[in-house]
C-alpha cells in the first residue's frame, strides 16, 4: 500500500469502465485524483469511491477531443492539488455513436465486415480519430508541459488496445487510432524521457465493461473471441488498473517507451 502517497493523478474517461477502474486503484495507493469526463453523475460517483477510500477527488467537465478543455482540466489539478503527477489518458469510443458508459450499439457488429469497411462515413472516422487519438495527444502534451515546465518527474499511461496490432480486434477506424496511440506513446517517451517523464501504454485484451457489453450479448461470437484468448474468459477493469498502478509507480522506474497487454494471453502467438 501507498505505491502513490502524495501524487496526483489526472484521469481522463475517468468516469467509469477502466477510467474509474484506474482512479479508485490509485486511491487506494495514496493517490488525489483529478477526473475528466463528459458523464456528470457517474463521474460523481467516481468522486464518492475515491473519497470513500480515504483520497481527494474532483470532476471537470470533459470534452477529450477539445483543446480548451483539456487545457482547463489540466489547470484544474495544478490549482486545487498543486501538481500533476501521473495522467490516464483513458477517454476512448469504439464507434463514432457510442456514448461512454453505454452498452455498445449491436448494429455496428452485426453488419456485413466488407460493407461496413466501404461504407463507412467519414464523419465517423474523424470522430473516433478526433476522440481516441487527438484527444491523447492533447492530453500527453498538456500534463507535459506542466512537468517540463516545473523540471518535475511524471509517468503518462496511455490506453491503447490489443487493436493497435491486430486487426481483428475492432473496426478500422478504432484500431488505425490505437494504432496511432500506440506510436504517439513512443514518440513521447524518445522525446520526453530526458525530462525524467516516462510514457507507457496499456494495451488491454477484451475487458468486461460497456464497450465490450455488446459481446457479452452476442454468446456465439464472445466464444469464438474467446477462443483466441489461453485464459478462456475476459478480463476485469480493475486487472488493467493493476497494470496502470505499476506504470505510475516507481516500480516501473526503468520503464518507458513499453506497451504492457493485459490479454489473458492473447498474444502468445
Amino acid at each position: 500500500m501507498g505505491q502513490l502517497d502524495g501524487k496526483v493523478a489526472v484521469v481522463t474517461g475517468g468516469a467509469n469502465g477502466i477510467g474509474r477502474a484506474c482512479c479508485e486503484r490509485f486511491a487506494e495507493e495514496g493517490a488525489d485524483i483529478v477526473i475528466a469526463d463528459l458523464l456528470d453523475e457517474a463521474a460523481i460517483g467516481t468522486v464518492e469511491a475515491v473519497e470513500k477510500r480515504g483520497r481527494r477527488a474532483t470532476y471537470m467537465h470533459t470534452d477529450a477531443s477539445s483543446p480548451t478543455d483539456i487545457g482547463t482540466v489540466m489547470q484544474h489539478a495544478i490549482d486545487t492539488f498543486g501538481a500533476i503527477d501521473v495522467l490516464v489518458t483513458a477517454a476512448g469510443i469504439s464507434t463514432a455513436d457510442y456514448v461512454s458508459g453505454r452498452p455498445s450499439n449491436t448494429a455496428a457488429v452485426e453488419r456485413d465486415p466488407i460493407t461496413r469497411f466501404v461504407d463507412s462515413p467519414l464523419a465517423e472516422w474523424q470522430r473516433v480519430l478526433d476522440v481516441n487519438l487527438t484527444g491523447t495527444l492533447l492530453a500527453v502534451q498538456a500534463a507535459a508541459r506542466w512537468m517540463v515546465a516545473q523540471g518535475r518527474r511524471g509517468s503518462i499511461i496511455t490506453i491503447a488496445s490489443i487493436a493497435a496490432k491486430h486487426p481483428e480486434a475492432g473496426s478500422a477506424a478504432y484500431s488505425v487510432s490505437k494504432a496511432g496511440v500506440w506510436m504517439l506513446t513512443k514518440q513521447a517517451a524518445l522525446v520526453l524521457g530526458p525530462a525524467g517523464i516516462r510514457v507507457n501504454a496499456i494495451g488491454p485484451g477484451f475487458i468486461e465493461t460497456n464497450m465490450t457489453a455488446v459481446l457479452r450479448g452476442m454468446p456465439e461470437l464472445e466464444q469464438r473471441l474467446l477462443g483466441s484468448v489461453p485464459l478462456g474468459r475476459m478480463g476485469s477493469a480493475r486487472e488493467v488498473a493493476n497494470a496502470a498502478l505499476f506504470l505510475a509507480s516507481d516500480q516501473s522506474s526503468y520503464f518507458t517507451g513499453e506497451m504492457l497487454h493485459p490479454d489473458g494471453g492473447f498474444y502468445t502467438d
